[in-house]
């Protein structure tokens, strides 16, 4: 039976994929922020107040979605400003940086990497540390995210895999898949060993890429 729907990748990067349920879902995440003038029309849009005509006064603090936060923020015009949600500040940084595995990353944010990815847009000082403490949580929480999916058959997995961000519980469910088939294969109840999805998916990305 042919899928209805063919699940696209997070983009994973400074842009989201709005073919990505993922990314569309992620950029409903909202930020911190304050309004550095004031934003005629947009009370409703951001909770201050029931009129669509009205406007937001300047200096108001917000709770912007992140959609929005991009569209507004202008370095040159100061528009609005953003302030960092407190899992990518030091305080955090330091946890993770400490051990990465004892974070319940989908209670703090499901979108913990793409979310953190998309703040590098703005203009802050700590970006460069927040890029590395992304990249470095992902590395120290990767191999045991892929070593408990190939050891967990036939198991509740479900108390491990509510702790996991989005993109970690996809990659779980690609370990578990390639185990269950390679179960089959030796059981006799698969013809061959197919290439991963995430391997076709790399080939698929460097052909375009050579297309180019």
């Amino acid at each position: 039976m042919s899928q209805a729907y063919f699940p696209v990748g997070p983009g994973l990067g400074l842009e989201e994929n709005f073919l990505s349920l993922d990314d569309i879902l992620m950029s409903q995440e909202k930020l911190p922020g304050r309004a550095e003038s004031a934003l005629p029309r947009l009370a409703l849009a951001l909770g201050h107040g029931p009129g669509g005509a009205e406007s937001v006064p300047e200096g108001s603090k917000l709770e912007i979605p992140l959609w929005l936060a991009k569209g507004l923020h202008d370095s040159k015009r100061r528009i609005i400003s953003v302030e960092l949600p407190k899992i990518y500040k030091e305080a955090w940084r330091t946890v993770f940086s400490a051990d990465a595995n004892v974070v319940d990353l989908h209670k703090m944010g499901p979108y913990y990497y793409g979310f953190g990815s998309q703040l590098l847009n703005f203009d802050n000082p700590e970006n460069p540390e927040i890029a590395q403490s992304i990249l470095q949580t992902f590395i120290n929480r990767f191999r045991r995210i892929m070593d408990s999916s190939q050891n967990t058959y036939n198991e509740d997995t479900s108390a491990l895999v509510a702790r996991l961000d989005e993109l970690e519980r996809a990659l779980f469910q690609v370990g578990q898949k390639g185990l269950n088939d390679f179960q089959c294969w030796e059981k006799g109840q698969a013809s061959q060993i197919t290439a991963s999805s995430l391997v076709q998916n790399y080939g698929k990305r460097k052909f375009t890429e050579a297309d180019v």
